[in-house]
């Protein structure tokens, strides 16, 4: 994709991008009570293998949040209780993130809900419109985690 002079198509899907976070955030506290990284933090440590937990960096990386806004959220989670820290098994200096059985009735309290939240959300889609937008999704996290602007980050600090 070619970007114009004004960014174009380029700049009004990030803006769209933004927004669309935005709106998630919005809508998933303002329906559900809770926020959308909170969402993703139960998703996560709901899955499968992960029932004795997983490290806070692997968490953080695979939800692609800050450090610091991952250890907020767990507090708030750990205060109501969600989630525990847990001593590694096999690192007895480092911990693990785990879901709370009251965290996991939590969860899946909230499954009717969320299935209604993609009922609405994805109203206007087909199956197909759905499949191809993971799939333009997929390749632009890929393309975006790859970048690298070392020599224009250079122009713009001289």
């Amino acid at each position: 994709m070619i970007v114009n002079e004004s960014g174009g198509i380029p700049n009004r899907l990030f803006f769209r991008l933004f927004q669309t976070g935005n709106i998630l955030q919005r809508q998933v506290q303002n329906e559900m009570g809770i926020s959308a990284v909170q969402w993703a933090v139960l998703g996560a440590l709901s899955r499968e293998g992960f029932e004795e937990g997983t490290s806070f960096n692997q968490l953080k990386e695979y939800l692609f949040v800050s450090r610091q806004n991952l250890d907020g959220v767990l507090k708030r989670m750990e205060r109501d209780g969600h989630v525990v820290r847990v001593p590694d098994p096999s690192d007895g200096r480092a911990r693990l993130v785990k879901l709370t059985d009251s965290g996991q009735v939590f969860w899946n309290n909230l499954q009717g809900t969320i299935a209604e939240f993609y009922q609405q959300a994805l109203q206007s889609m087909s199956f197909d419109d759905g499949v191809s937008l993971l799939h333009l999704l997929k390749k632009l996290q890929q393309d975006m985690t790859a970048i690298s602007l070392t020599s224009a980050s250079a122009d713009l600090n001289r």
